[in-house]
């Protein structure tokens, strides 16, 4: 097992790891780490200001996000190609990058297995579905599968718990974050904060400029409702933990939410919708609350010292590390490469 050749491609948006914002390339920084500490060959193909202790191969040379010089589509392709000219190196592609890589698939012997980080719109079902069976799905939680595609496995998203500092008291604020947007649930944030006479901070990048200046900026006073931009790794920790609740009051089929994950690990509840992998990723009256609407989780507020942030804290030991992120996939490539001999 040692001597297994892994490419691991990741998406461009954002560096890998990131510097703030950008969940599906901290994944792939974490899974590819794991994996190096397990011996396994990983050659990360990621942008070229990326950081890893694999083998970085590089097209790109900064993150399109944080260069509009950049033109997305064509160093897509250009990073795409990249790996899938040099397929034959490894015993297994693992694709991280939505759908496009997929339509390179069939020029390929190598096998390739997908993680599906949600679906960003019905539009993209066609691509899954031709390549169905031809490449090997991973599901982030089972909420967030297609009735049509096959899966080879639910994989859950592992942290490295040891980066996010417990914090055994409550603090006095309630936190939002994620990225700014009418999905997230911003709006249904402030409003509870609001009501409840809680100071809320709110940290992400703005990612729906028309919803910030509608329904978040008009509540900003510095004081009660605070909006504090994107949080990098070295503040998150303190940030999540410091909060007396995470909220999560989603507007849509949430696919996984590190943020929820990563406020458990500092021993923060979380308050959310329940949409989409919330029930997989929340003990209801344990590690937070589940709510069928928005306002309901007003009455939760007051519900937040029966629960146990060390309970909290050890659910996420259980269930959500990058060394049972690690391990899970290795059963994967293990399945799949085992299919291909």
């Amino acid at each position: 097992m040692s001597r297994m050749k892994i490419a691991m491609l990741s998406p461009i948006a954002w560096r890998t790891p990131p510097r703030h914002y950008g969940p599906w390339e901290q994944v792939v920084s974490w899974l590819t780490e794991g994996l190096v500490r397990q011996g396994i060959e990983v050659t990360l193909y990621a942008t070229a200001d990326s950081q890893t202790s694999a083998r970085l191969r590089a097209v790109a040379p900064r993150p399109y996000a944080e260069d509009s010089s950049l033109d997305p589509k064509v160093w897509e392709c250009l990073h795409i190609a990249a790996l899938f000219e040099e397929a034959e190196r490894y015993d297994l592609i693992h694709n991280h990058f939505d759908f496009l890589p997929l339509t390179y698939t069939g020029l390929v012997r190598t096998p390739v297995v997908t993680t599906i980080h949600g679906f960003s719109s019905p539009k993209i079902l066609p691509v899954y579905r031709k390549y169905n069976r031809r490449v090997h799905y991973v599901s982030i939680s089972d909420a967030d599968r297609d009735p049509g595609l096959d899966y080879r496995a639910t994989v859950y998203h592992g942290i490295p718990v040891e980066h996010f500092p417990f914090s055994p008291e409550p603090g006095r604020y309630l936190l939002f974050f994620g990225r700014i947007h009418h999905d997230k649930g911003v709006a249904e944030a402030i409003a509870l904060a609001r009501r409840a006479a809680m100071p809320l901070i709110i940290a992400g990048i703005i990612q729906e400029r028309d919803y910030f200046d509608r329904f978040v900026a008009p509540y900003l006073d510095n004081d009660r409702v605070k909006y504090i931009g994107p949080v990098g790794p070295a503040g998150k920790g303190a940030l999540l933990g410091g909060a007396a609740a995470l909220l999560h009051l989603i507007n849509f089929d949430e696919p996984f939410g590190l943020s929820v994950v990563e406020a458990m690990a500092c021993g923060t509840p979380v308050i959310a919708c329940n949409r989409g992998s919330m029930p997989e990723l929340i003990r209801d009256g344990e590690t937070g609350f589940l709510v069928e609407r928005a306002e309901d989780a007003y009455a939760c507020l007051h519900r937040l010292k029966e629960l146990s942030r060390r309970r909290c804290r050890a659910w996420v030991e259980e269930n959500f590390t990058v060394e049972l992120m690690v391990r899970r996939y290795l059963e994967v490539y293990r399945q799949v490469i085992e299919k291909y001999k």
